[in-house]
């Protein structure tokens, strides 16, 4: 690749997010820089590679100069080595030669940021959502349910919906399925639903619940609108998720992030091309999401990748190889920065042979490049400016100017303690919602109240059919359906819209 090719195809206009220099004979050329047309990231991207070929620094490489340039960032922390974005870098004489070598201008620095994690398992800000808002098909992902399974669960939470029943928790949505095991002919009229079927889902639950997962779905619900946070000194919150507490459970943590991504869809507004994003999504062990997942989830996933672009979000998925990214998600995705692969099985021979395949044409032998990327490095393309793809470089990744690693465990407790989000989550809060509702309104007046204590919550399943099958309820549901129930209206996902 000649280095005048470079400069002319990575010249543009507009500001840009520099991701390094040329490599040639393992050198980069610092005249010859690589880098993405900040208009055009909502155009969206992957970073790939074999662990321990450098994604994690192109993530922190690339938050950083977004945050610089007021774009709110969110990060994935799997492993837990992304927090250090929120300390200055250390130098080091072997630091400042490489920087040296790319013509960066390394300083030390830190990003503004907050950290979250899932129901508050970990450190962080809790992260919550409401079972009705979460929704069945991102539910079915979570618990594995078949195609049938998933149809009949998207059943019970219609049912839900339309009798004015807030599903808050798990416990609400058991109760629910409970009343229509015992009551089947409550969806007849809709297609009905096998005892069979919804004792494999209720199961499902129970089993979910005692992984812990409960302490994900309850209130107060995380509003997505608070990662689109932009510091006083008009830089962007970089909003890190902490995972490894729940790294065991990829299938619930990697939804979850779907669920996300799935709420800015839907509660953003069009916004059409704009200079910069509105934030930018970097949605890491992307293969987890895809793993198993139905032709329905695949179908959304597809669909809320190409829509969410015109609602200013830019969506990066960072994985191992681009086979771990259905074919029609890949299509969709204009920056490519992939890292080293190793080929030391048949298996992955044919992942390498693939991966070369997703490439524009280039003049490098690609197939031989990808083994012999050293950490640090990678091919990039992106798009340029005008939509059209840049030639494939092979390419020495800039040094991040935060921290390399984990940041001081006591410093991250203090951002953490300090955070203006805090008063808005920590502490769960349990209103009333389908059953405490119903028994309120059966409950007989004041002066007719015994001294015995209210039923335990565990005892409230024969309660609930008893109420859900009264004259009293089938009237108060019908009210329901007219003004709470007409109110939830479902995305892409099945996720509840929130209304703003």
């Amino acid at each position: 690749m000649l280095k005048d090719e470079v400069i002319k195809g990575y010249s543009f206009d507009g500001p840009t997010v520099d991701l390094g220099a040329l490599a040639v004979d393992g050198e980069g050329v610092p005249e010859a820089q690589v880098r993405l047309p900040l208009r055009m990231l909502n155009r969206h991207g992957l970073v790939a590679g074999a662990t321990g070929s450098g994604k994690t620094i192109t993530l922190q490489v690339m938050a950083e100069q977004l945050s610089a340039q007021g774009v709110p960032v969110f990060l994935a922390d799997v492993k837990g080595d992304l927090s250090g974005i929120a300390s200055p870098g250390e130098s080091s004489d072997k630091l400042l030669k490489r920087t040296a070598g790319l013509g960066q201008d390394w300083k030390p620095q830190a990003c503004p940021t907050e950290f979250y994690a899932l129901g508050g398992i970990g450190e962080g800000i809790p992260l919550r959502a409401t079972m009705s808002s979460f929704g069945p098909t991102l539910l079915s992902k979570v618990m594995g349910l078949n195609e049938t399974q998933e149809s009949s669960l998207g059943l019970i939470f219609h049912f839900a919906d339309q009798q004015g029943l807030p599903l808050l928790d798990m416990k609400d949505l058991q109760s629910v399925i409970q009343y229509l095991i015992d009551n089947p002919d409550a969806l007849k009229g809709v297609g009905g639903l096998s005892k069979q079927t919804a004792g494999v889902i209720l199961r499902s639950l129970t089993n979910l619940s005692a992984e812990g997962a409960d302490q994900f779905f309850g209130e107060p619900e995380f509003d997505t609108a608070d990662l689109m946070r932009v510091a006083p000194d008009g830089r962007g919150v970089v909003s890190v998720l902490e995972l490894p507490a729940v790294q065991d459970r990829p299938a619930l943590f990697s939804t979850f992030l779907m669920w996300l991504l799935a709420d800015l869809f839907s509660g953003l507004p069009e916004v059409g091309d704009v200079d910069k994003p509105k934030l930018v999504f970097f949605f890491d062990e992307a293969h987890l999401l895809f793993t198993d997942a139905s032709k329905e989830f695949l179908r959304s996933i597809t669909q809320t990748v190409r829509l969410i672009r015109s609602k200013g979000v830019g969506v990066f998925f960072v994985t191992q190889t681009p086979k771990d990214v259905p074919s029609d998600v890949l299509a969709q995705l204009g920056a490519r920065v992939q890292h080293a692969l190793r080929a030391f099985t048949p298996q992955d021979a044919k992942a390498l042979r693939a991966t070369v395949s997703t490439f524009p044409h280039s003049s490098y032998d690609l197939e031989e490049v990808l083994t012999q990327l050293g950490i640090g490095e990678a091919i990039v393309t992106v798009l340029g400016e005008e939509g059209i793809p840049t030639p494939v470089v092979w390419t020495r990744i800039l040094a991040p100017q935060t921290r390399m690693g984990p940041s001081d465990p006591a410093f991250v407790q203090s951002v953490i303690a300090g955070s203006p989000l805090r008063p808005k989550y920590a502490e769960p809060i349990d209103r009333q919602s389908a059953y405490e509702i119903l028994a309120a309104r059966l409950a007989p007046p004041a002066h007719e109240v015994s001294e015995e204590p209210a039923p335990r919550r565990e005892e409230q399943s024969s309660v609930l059919e008893s109420v859900l099958g009264s004259s009293v309820f089938k009237s108060f549901a019908r009210s329901a359906a007219s003004s709470l129930g007409r109110e939830i209206s479902r995305s892409i996902f099945g996720t509840a819209r929130r209304r703003r």
